[in-house]
């Protein structure tokens, strides 16, 4: 699809526009055209990508498929038969290959790479300004995700530390930090997993703002939904998301037990300073270190969506539909792989509700018809 001339201002008219081709973006892609909707004339898919595979083609290296919690299949093509079965195939290589599969066979037409700058209300339609060209659409179904926005908490000092500071979002090896005394920050699956990597080659201490919920026992699906369910009644409150995880708990795998046994999961507090060399506790102590590895999380990249206002003054957005996928301040836009439906099941099921809802609430397709 070639560019438009945005010096003439020309927007091309579609019905739905989908912002972003991860999980989320692609399993509603998937839907619209069950729907009825033809790619490329209906609805259209615009990616910042440069190629398939949303976030995960910017995993660190180290993470394969034997160490990711699970790829779940996107709806009408299975995972499994696209990687084979070498678990030991780089995430960030097997999934991007299986997301290009799954666009090319479903012919989803994916504009890419194509980045967004703003979406705004013109009346009976939502314009898309892009550095593409621009769009202009009946509904919109944002499938953006996160790893755009990377999150660190503003602490005292952190503009003075003179060692690196970095995220989850720029780690790439655990060799790099060899030599160095890493302060690895945060409780989740991913500061956890490159502590285990970390501590293996170079000397780390680890900090958490709460007390970690290890998990014993399988986590069955009726803990899933009930997990879940939590974050579900959040948005709906109008209140931001918290991260499943915060509810789940961490599930104790032989690495973690692994790295119990080597002392490697003795967490402090958090800090309350941040030093030229270091970090300060309340109580004075201090604790010298080379690197901060912030593995804070990440936030939803809602940017250009500022325009429609959206938001509610407790910062959150108020979901509704089935699965809280419509926003309620405006129903002709749907947030997928936001909030219940971030993780990758979760991104499936909500880009069949946000599809099959969005294409009902505008009178599309076949299912208008039912």
């Amino acid at each position: 699809m070639p560019d438009q001339d945005q010096g003439a201002r020309v927007a091309l008219k579609l019905d739905i526009v989908v912002i972003g081709a991860g999980q989320a973006g692609l399993s509603s892609a998937y839907h619209l055209k069950q729907l009825g909707l033809v790619p490329g004339k209906d609805f259209l898919v615009l990616d910042r990508a440069p190629q398939p595979g949303g976030a995960w083609q910017y995993r660190w290296p180290s993470l394969t498929l034997s160490t990711v919690n699970r790829v779940h299949d996107l709806p009408g093509m299975s995972f499994a038969e696209s990687a084979g079965g070498d678990d030991s195939v780089k995430a960030s290589v097997a999934v991007p290959h299986y997301f290009a599969a799954y666009e090319e066979h479903f012919g989803l037409q994916v504009l890419r790479p194509t980045t967004v700058n703003v979406v705004c209300d013109r009346g009976e339609r939502l314009r898309i300004e892009s550095d593409r060209g621009l769009f202009s659409a009946r509904g919109v179904i944002n499938a953006t995700g996160t790893w755009e926005k990377p999150f660190i908490p503003d602490y005292p000092g952190r503009e003075r530390f003179l060692g690196r500071q970095l995220h989850t979002h720029d780690f790439h090896r655990a060799e790099d930090f060899a030599g160095q005394h890493v302060l690895v920050v945060g409780g989740g699956i991913s500061a956890i997993q490159l502590l285990d990597q970390i501590s293996q080659v170079t000397r780390t201490s680890w900090v958490t703002r709460t007390v970690p919920h290890f998990r014993e026992g399988p986590f069955d699906q009726e803990a899933g939904r009930a997990a879940v369910k939590l974050v579900e009644e959040r948005v709906r409150a109008g209140l931001p998301p918290n991260s499943v995880v915060s509810v789940t708990g961490l599930p104790m795998t032989p690495a973690i037990e692994a790295m119990r046994q080597r002392g490697v999961l003795e967490r402090q507090d958090m800090f309350s300073e941040i030093t030229p060399t270091g970090v300060r506790w309340a109580d004075g102590r201090v604790l010298d270190v080379d690197v901060i590895l912030w593995c804070t999380g990440f936030r939803s990249a809602l940017d250009h969506l500022a325009p429609l206002q959206l938001r509610e003054e407790s910062g959150g957005i108020t979901m509704t539909g089935r699965l809280a996928t419509q926003v309620a301040r405006d129903p002709r836009v749907h947030l997928v792989g936001y909030g219940p439906s971030a993780s990758t099941v979760g991104a499936n099921r909500a880009g069949a509700a946000a599809a099959r809802e969005l294409v009902g609430y505008l009178g599309l397709g076949e299912s208008s018809q039912g």
